[in-house]
């Protein structure tokens, strides 16, 4: 069964350099900071280099399975979807991790008169769309802020 997914697209004006802007996305205790507007503890176990699995999962071990499929530095970074993690354990087969799977999350990265502009573009499940682009706001907020302090 093919899940139809929805686009969730946000963008964001930050008055930081690029670096600053990817350092906040990309890096620990930042990352643990923002994630917080989707489930809180959340956190990523990954290193981002292209190819590399990456684990975004929260206090019970339970998230998202994802590949990094394009990385360039301070600029683009895209991960794809792969399955989901239950209690620690990896799932690629079940409704859910099918639901997520192929979906696509990716950050770019642009300098402009004034400091950076972030896009992100993520696709997903339908039914998970409002909670989502709601949460991805609060994120957006607290990206900017950190990334301004």
């Amino acid at each position: 069964m093919e899940t139809t997914k929805s686009l969730i697209q946000k963008s964001i004006l930050i008055k930081a350099p690029k670096e600053k802007v990817w350092d906040v996305l990309f890096t620990d205790p930042y990352i643990r900071i923002w994630y917080n507007e989707f489930a809180v503890g959340c956190y990523a176990v990954t290193d981002w280099q292209l190819g590399s699995k990456a684990l975004f999962k929260d206090n019970n071990e339970s998230g998202l399975i994802g590949e990094i499929v394009a990385n360039q530095p301070n600029q683009l970074l895209s991960i794809e979807y792969k399955g989901v993690l239950e209690g620690g354990v990896e799932d690629y087969e079940s409704e859910m991790a099918n639901q997520m799977k192929g979906g696509r999350e990716t950050y770019k990265i642009s300098e402009v008169d004034g400091g950076t502009y972030l896009e992100v573009e993520l696709d997903i499940a339908q039914e998970y769309f409002e909670m989502m682009s709601s949460a991805w706001d609060k994120a957006m907020e607290k990206i900017k802020e950190l990334a301004e302090q």
